[in-house]
């Protein structure tokens, strides 16, 4: 019988021939090699079957799942979590890429600290050809050993790669599954750092690529990005009030839903206030891709020497 991996990778698709390659070389060339790679084709219509075939065809640690019918970004995450057998887990998304290290520093670094969670990397942005536009300083206090403070962080600062981290999978099997109001994402993550910290590994080795068709560019309003999320948004009966009022409760609920103590949920509560009370600031709600790109010759980041497949495809 085949032992189980440590470590499942998911990574749901819809039409992503474009970087899919890129992506998975990317990780099929880590050097931590522990891990299964579930890949959930959301009934995709281009050429992403083909190349999920092919690369399956030539490793075995790949499971090549296709839906019938596009149910929807956020029901496929879930999807291809329950999918998963690893006691570790990450999602992946298609279009970014990962340095060689990777994966290894991030289970090194849950090794080492049983009482951390989730463990992500410094991360940059990148254009569509792999190039640094944005570098990322992650300013969110996720590693407090304070339940409140995680959560006041998560709510006022702009998110960074921590939903792409590596995550004992326990602990995602005790938050609700990811859902399709704005900013799902993020009520989501904070569910999770309700449970314990994370950490962040110094080195810069996730590149989240930001390119036109990438699902927030592709849909700029609120309510075409939900039901991106899930079709079952479309319609009247999901305005954006409804969307912008979920978003709220999500907090709220997931407070109330996780481990905290009475003096913990108060004060996670009280944040929770002031955070409203913020949202009508100026500038609030930005976006780490909107920032003024930066000349890369300022930056030493080797991207093509860090990341596996990419000397074959500048060859």
């Amino acid at each position: 019988m085949t032992a189980l991996p440590r470590l499942s990778i998911g990574l749901p698709v819809y039409n992503g021939e474009e970087y899919l390659a890129e992506a998975l070389d990317a990780l099929l060339g880590q050097t931590y090699e522990d891990f299964e790679l579930v890949i959930s084709d959301n009934a995709s219509t281009d050429g992403t079957q083909a190349i999920c075939r092919e690369y399956a065809a030539r490793d075995s640690r790949i499971r090549y799942l296709r839906l019938h019918r596009n149910i929807g970004a956020a029901p496929n995450h879930n999807h291809v979590f329950t999918e998963c057998r690893g006691e570790l887990f990450k999602w992946a998304s298609h279009d970014d890429l990962y340095a060689r290290d990777l994966l290894r520093r991030c289970v090194e670094a849950l090794d080492e600290r049983p009482e951390v969670i989730l463990a992500h990397s410094g991360q940059a942005v990148i254009d569509g050809e792999g190039r640094v536009k944005v570098p990322y300083e992650y300013g969110l206090a996720t590693d407090s050993p304070s339940a409140p403070e995680r959560f006041r962080s998560l709510l006022f600062e702009p998110g960074g790669d921590d939903f792409y981290g590596v995550i004992r999978a326990d602990v995602l099997r005790r938050v609700k599954p990811h859902d399709s109001y704005h900013h799902a994402d993020r009520t989501f993550v904070a569910e999770i750092a309700l449970h314990g910290p994370f950490h962040q590994v110094p080195e810069l080795l996730y590149f989240r690529r930001d390119h036109p068709t990438r699902a927030e560019r592709a849909n700029p309003s609120k309510r075409s990005r939900c039901v991106n999320l899930d079709p079952r948004r479309a319609g009247p009966l999901h305005p954006v009030p409804r969307l912008l009022a979920e978003y709220v409760w999500g907090f709220v609920a997931a407070v109330r839903r996780a481990p905290l103590s009475p003096a913990d949920r108060r004060a996670c509560y009280g944040h929770l206030a002031a955070w409203l009370a913020s949202r009508l600031r100026p500038g609030a709600g930005e976006r780490v891709e909107d920032r003024a790109p930066v000349d890369p010759g300022r930056l030493t980041v080797p991207v093509d020497t860090l990341v596996a497949g990419r000397e074959r495809r500048k060859a």
